[in-house]
């Protein structure tokens, strides 16, 4: 009787030692491949740094679906991770008071029986730091890709959606970003709805920097939009030394000069290359925008006449092969999970430099039927039906990003004597800075009608939307984080999908499998249980 006290007040006691060290040390552990349970260092780090109750509202509740269940418990089960770093405190919202902000999205499914069912949801969650508050969209959305792709994609994003909310949130003030003028670049009225999108991670500025390498020098990146007109040696200088100070630059250039107007007007266009004086500065940063056209048979089509008699016209929608659907990388966080992205008259971009130590990585590029065509050319609009066999070429690439200590075009070059600055000269860069390379303007330029901006990447004849936006961006995410948290779009979570047609075939013996295994392991704990009790109190 003695052995058993202490048996059991040693047990006792390991229990409560075990409670007393668990409410000391935090310890966790994820078994899983895909890491799924796991924060990344950067967002420890954010929620370590927080000091005040960080409050959610998640507003994704009602008659799920199977698909959206697991995004809701998922959700739960991040932000559970998250509190053991920081005090949050989430809670389901009242749906009867769903901010007017917040836009649904309407669910059609086919039940059982087979009729149609309808369900309204909000995959959102608002997030309240102190006086601030930021929407969280829980959903992401890629055109092509199945619900179950899209659902598996939203969970993978969803640390970097919290994360990036929260630390909009908890930053002193706004960074700020610039549009550069003065080289015939876009109009404020053709970037309006990139501006828009920037507008809550951004303070967005347009201007001139003059010649003055320091005014730039708040800016946390620059964006170069299109320019129609050549820079200057005085222009690139300001330019060049931004980032050897480790400024971030997007440049939107296109490769050739065309006019739109003769192309609606007449039905072709000549196009030549288009000279910005830029190709030195880009070749010793480790790119090239080549002076030519891709074509894609991946592409958007155009509405054209095909009736043989002009007094009876027959529009009708053709594959217009200047406007390639680009495909997006898989590698970079910039275009991980985004859909495809539409362009026209764009060029290719070459990596150059060789081993210069910079990391190059394609963002953009076209499909596996693709060529390239020289300037100077004239493209037509009658050219209706291209020869596949022309189009041996694949995925030439469109966008490119750089990152690394680039080496100043201005290197063995005195400085431009337009230039007043007290900075002194850099030929090299002080720490690393990044850039990306786009070779068409199409991208970034939105459509306007009736005075009002389209959205960016929206094709007004197909009434596709595309990903140019979130693709601009990520991109000026990417530009700017200094935390590491732009990496997390690079989580990956397995997609483990049932076989729907065995699923339903044997649905008996899994209805009967999953009921009856819980309950035999019940009963087996019990009769290991039975048979300890009656070692230990059997004389």
């Amino acid at each position: 009787m003695r052995k058993q006290t202490i048996y059991i007040l040693s047990l006792l006691a390991a229990v409560l030692l075990a409670n007393v060290l668990a409410r000391c040390f935090v310890v966790r552990l994820d078994l899983t491949d895909d890491r799924r349970y796991s924060l990344s260092d950067a967002t420890r780090r954010l929620l370590r740094d927080t000091d005040r109750p960080v409050e959610v509202t998640l507003w994704l509740d009602g008659e799920l679906n199977s698909g959206f269940r697991r995004l809701r418990t998922a959700t739960e089960e991040l932000l559970d991770e998250m509190d053991v770093y920081a005090d949050i405190r989430y809670r389901t919202g009242n749906m009867d008071s769903v901010p007017q902000r917040l836009a649904p999205i309407v669910i059609h499914e086919r039940s059982r029986r087979g009729r149609t069912e309808q369900t309204t949801v909000y995959p959102y969650a608002t997030v309240r730091y102190g006086a601030n508050m930021a929407v969280v969209g829980l959903l992401r959305n890629t055109r092509g890709l199945s619900g179950e792709q899209n659902l598996n994609n939203s969970i993978e994003n969803l640390e970097y959606a919290f994360a990036e909310a929260l630390h909009a949130l908890c930053q002193p003030s706004v960074p700020r970003i610039a549009f550069l003028e003065g080289h015939g670049e876009l109009p404020e009225r053709y970037v309006a709805d990139l501006t828009d999108a920037l507008s809550p991670h951004f303070r967005v500025d347009r201007g001139n920097p003059g010649y003055d390498p320091q005014a730039l020098s708040d800016y946390s990146a620059l964006i170069i939009a299109a320019p129609a007109e050549p820079f200057s040696d005085a222009d690139k200088y300001v330019i060049d030394q931004y980032i050897m100070r480790g400024g971030r630059v997007l440049w939107v250039l296109d490769g050739v000069r065309f006019s739109r107007d003769v192309l609606s007007s007449d039905g072709f266009t000549p196009v030549i290359p288009l000279e910005l004086n830029l190709t030195d500065m880009l070749f010793r940063y480790g790119a090239r925008v080549a002076p030519a056209l891709v074509q894609d048979l991946q592409c958007l089509p155009v509405p054209a006449d095909v009736s043989s008699d002009p007094s009876h016209p027959n529009y009708q929608p053709v594959p217009w092969t200047y406007a390639p659907l680009l495909l997006t990388s898989q590698v970079s966080p910039v275009t991980r999970n985004l859909g495809q992205v539409s362009c026209n008259f764009a060029s290719p971009v070459e990596a150059v430099g060789g081993d210069d130590g910079i990391d190059k990585q394609i963002l953009l590029a076209t499909s596996s039927a693709s060529r390239v065509t020289g300037t100077p050319a004239q493209v037509d609009l009658g050219e209706l039906n291209p020869d596949p066999a022309l189009f041996r070429y694949q995925f030439i690439p469109v966008a490119m990003s750089l990152e690394g200590r680039f080496t100043s075009a201005f290197r063995h070059l005195g400085r431009p004597d337009s230039i007043r600055t007290a900075l002194p000269q850099l030929t090299e860069c002080e720490q690393p800075a990044r850039q990306i390379i786009i070779a068409t303007g199409s991208i970034i330029r939105n459509d306007v009608q009736q005075g009002q901006p389209l959205p960016v990447g929206y094709d007004r004849y197909s009434g596709m939307q595309f990903s140019n936006r979130d693709f601009l961006v990520n991109s000026l995410l990417w530009l700017t984080d200094t935390d590491g948290l732009i990496s997390l779009r690079q989580k990956t979570v397995a997609l483990r999908l049932l076989n729907d047609e065995r699923a339903h075939r044997h649905i008996t013996a899994i209805q009967a499998v999953s009921i009856l295994t819980p309950l035999l392991l019940l009963s087996l704990t019990g009769l290991i249980v039975l048979l300890v009790r009656r070692r230990l109190y059997t004389r």
